[in-house]
């Protein structure tokens, strides 16, 4: 029993000093933080429980898409000053400030905060948490990959986008996928077009990451968006064979999570945050897209 136990023990730790990267767990978290007078508040602001969504697709006005070119180009301008902002050394809560911050200064609300009970105004996912990532108090290291989420409440629709950066010099596996994570994304919103089957998206997502020898998380899709945080259609990141079609005016989310690894994951203590089983790595990448006459309109543009 004690040499078995010996030889499993010096397998962990081969396998934890063979890794170029620390594998993150839950860290203290501070207090949420509090939304000045004056900013419009989703219905869910208080109680947490957002309304229910709609039972169908449902196709955006001119209206309504003004509005949402408004809140996507604002949420990816802030996504592009939080990642500038990250460096060796800083906590993620101290980027969550900063782009609470942002969030507020801009006249809108940080649409995570109290969102079925998530207590931060962004998301932060560093390395081998997928997404959904609670900012607190460790600082990140040379080396880790980091997946930053923002999304805001602005004139009563809401905006979303993510990206990811690696830091320092990084490996070339974390290079690697922040590129997949977005080379993917293009190539899927590049297909984008009236007529064009929803099954498309997962099916260029899904090729591009077989390719690079990745998986991509099945858990987590993308979404319908508008005066609802989230909503048909649902959008398949993976290989599929959903046969809605895409039409003029619908306005959703595209947002691969690119595993290193196996794709099988787990949520941590806290109910939110989401990591891979295997403690490999991961990055994001996230638009919030237009369906146009011609193709597609990208309506959160950032780095």
């Amino acid at each position: 029993m004690l040499a078995t136990a010996r030889r499993i023990l010096c397998r962990n730790c081969c396998r934890n000093c063979c890794r170029n990267y620390a594998v993150v767990g839950l860290d203290p978290v501070s207090e949420s933080r509090t939304v000045p007078a004056g900013i419009v508040l989703p219905s869910y602001h208080k109680n947490g429980i957002p309304p229910q969504r709609p039972h169908s697709v449902d196709i955006k006005s001119k209206d309504d898409i003004e509005l949402l070119r408004e809140a996507g180009h604002i949420t990816g301008g802030i996504l592009d000053q939080v990642l500038n902002l990250v460096e060796v050394g800083i906590t993620t809560d101290e980027l969550d400030k900063f782009g609470h911050d942002l969030i507020v200064q801009r006249g809108a609300y940080p649409a995570p905060l109290n969102y079925r009970g998530f207590p931060k105004s962004i998301c932060t996912s560093v390395n081998n948490v997928l997404c959904h990532g609670i900012p607190n108090s460790r600082q990140l290291l040379d080396g880790d990959i980091i997946s930053i989420d923002v999304s805001i409440y602005h004139r009563g629709v809401f905006g979303d986008c993510c990206s990811s950066k690696v830091l320092g010099g990084g490996d070339l596996t974390a290079h690697k996928l922040r590129d997949v994570a977005k080379d993917s994304t293009l190539a899927a919103i590049a297909k984008c077009r009236p007529g064009e089957p929803l099954r498309t998206i997962g099916n260029v997502i899904g090729e591009h990451a077989k390719r690079a020898g990745f998986s991509i998380c099945k858990e987590f899709i993308g979404h319908g968006i508008g005066s609802y945080f989230h909503g048909l259609p649902e959008i398949y990141h993976y290989p599929n064979t959903a046969p809605y079609p895409m039409r003029t005016g619908m306005v959703f989310t595209i947002e691969p999570i690119i595993m290193e690894g196996s794709d099988t994951m787990q949520i941590l203590a806290d109910g939110w945050t989401a990591v891979s089983a295997d403690s490999k790595r991961s990055a994001q990448f996230e638009h919030t897209i237009l369906i146009t006459d011609n193709g597609s309109e990208i309506l959160s543009p950032h780095e």
